[in-house]
């Protein structure tokens, strides 16, 4: 989110020594515990809402319950749904009168957003616990009037993802550039296969991925953020370059793709029927384990050298809701999982391609982390992801607009006018 390019400095001190688990876009559906709406007192049971419904990000997070639970605290009971719920569900969740009392999700701006709407929990006191965090950390989970909100416990970065050993029998090597990217797409395509895999089906925000990079690319950090904020326009000129660079890469996208969520482009992926694949770290929770020293990325193509670099650098944790029925219980379970041996517990049961945010948490010290860590530690800026620089209520604007311009790019300029008048709407809540 926005205030990640804030402190950079520090938090890169903090990314030296950070580990890898990562946390996936999810989605879970809640069952309330009677009484969960009152504040009455310690009830002994903490209900967890998780997005996390990967095969192997749910069973780190078993794992990880299951250890909390032996340490004599609250019971916490883990409910785990698919990923587009959560996200659509997680208002809901949040304003019944018997929610679920915490959840995983993500810092900055879209954990804010819940905060104006006096949603979340004040976990300040945990924050005292929490000395060896970098600055950049604190400010993400800090809300707009000073209360902290969030616990992060992860990070990830995003790149375009392949197989090392298809690009071998294609004769491609990773581009730099946006016209050698056109070039790899252009030989890829010529020997039969889709060359950018993409994955729309129930999880649409995949394309939002496309928009930040290009964006950030082509108008810079500062500009996407104050657009995502509403400082901007969604029918600018600017934000139409950034379309009209999109269409040149329209004809090498996977047709397949729009119809079946990111789960299968990964499977497409690494059955070498796609040639690569903009995608967060998470995808490897559903790769097999046995596919992961065959994975590479390359940094998504420069296409600007006078803008400044940024990244897209995700950071994953929990908040809580205010009207959770033991908030001292709740800030007990939330001081352990900031702690780092709950987040190696999550890492070693996971994919290990996330970092751990505390600083003191170990990585997973494989070729495929310490690239994703070196290219964050070069950027110039760190951004987070459309809906985390902005809010879950924007994000849907997003998947209506970019999906019909994969659609119908020939009405680009009436796309942009009904996205700005849409995220007009949202802004005005």
């Amino acid at each position: 989110m926005a205030g990640l390019a804030a402190d950079r400095r520090t938090f890169l001190k903090g990314l030296g020594a950070l580990g890898a688990a990562a946390l996936v876009p999810g989605c879970a559906t809640s069952t309330p515990t009677p009484g969960a709406g009152s504040s009455t007192g310690a009830t002994g049971n903490l209900s967890l809402q998780s997005n996390l419904s990967a095969e192997q990000a749910k069973g780190a997070m078993e794992k990880l319950v299951a250890a909390y639970n032996k340490t004599g605290g609250s019971t916490v009971k883990l409910n785990t749904v698919a990923s587009e719920i959560f996200r659509t569900q997680l208002p809901t969740y949040l304003t019944s009168a018997n929610p679920p009392d915490v959840y995983t999700w993500y810092a900055g701006s879209v954990a804010d957003s819940y905060a104006k709407k006096d949603l979340l929990l004040d976990i300040s006191s945990v924050w005292e616990t929490m000395g060896n965090y970098p600055e950049s950390m604190k400010t993400l989970s800090t809300s707009s009037n000073g209360q902290k909100i969030f616990v992060p416990t992860s990070y990830y970065w995003w790149g375009m993802f392949y197989r090392k050993s298809n690009f071998a029998k294609w004769g491609v090597t990773p581009p730099k550039t946006w016209d050698e990217f056109l070039a790899v797409c252009k030989k890829i395509q010529a020997q039969g296969v889709p060359p950018i895999g993409i994955g729309l089906g129930d999880t649409p925000w995949v394309a939002s991925a496309w928009f930040d990079y290009l964006n950030i690319r082509i108008n810079g950090a500062p500009f996407h953020r104050d657009l995502l904020a509403g400082r901007g326009r969604f029918d600018d000129p600017k934000v139409k370059a950034v379309f009209t660079k999109w269409q040149e890469a329209l004809p090498y996208f996977d047709p397949k793709g729009k119809s079946f969520p990111f789960q299968e482009a990964t499977s497409a992926l690494l059955g070498g029927k796609t040639g690569m694949f903009l995608i967060g770290t998470f995808f490897a929770d559903s790769a097999p384990k046995d596919a992961l020293d065959d994975i590479d990325f390359f940094q998504f193509p420069i296409i600007d050298p006078a803008v400044p670099v940024a990244e897209e650098a995700p950071t994953d944790g929990y908040f809580a809701s205010k009207k959770a029925k033991d908030p001292e219980g709740v800030k007990k379970f939330l001081t352990w999982l900031a702690t780092p041996e709950a987040q190696n517990i999550y890492v070693e049961s996971s994919s290990g391609t996330a970092i751990p945010a505390n600083p003191d948490g170990k990585s997973a010290d494989t070729a495929l982390v310490k690239k994703g860590k070196a290219m964050i530690e070069g950027a110039k800026e760190l951004t987070q992801f459309f809906n985390r620089d902005s809010s879950d209520a924007l994000q849907p604007t997003a998947d209506a607009a970019l999906t019909k311009f994969l659609d119908k790019p020939d009405q680009l300029d009436k796309i942009l006018k009904d996205w700005q008048a849409a995220a007009e709407k949202v802004f005005k809540v």
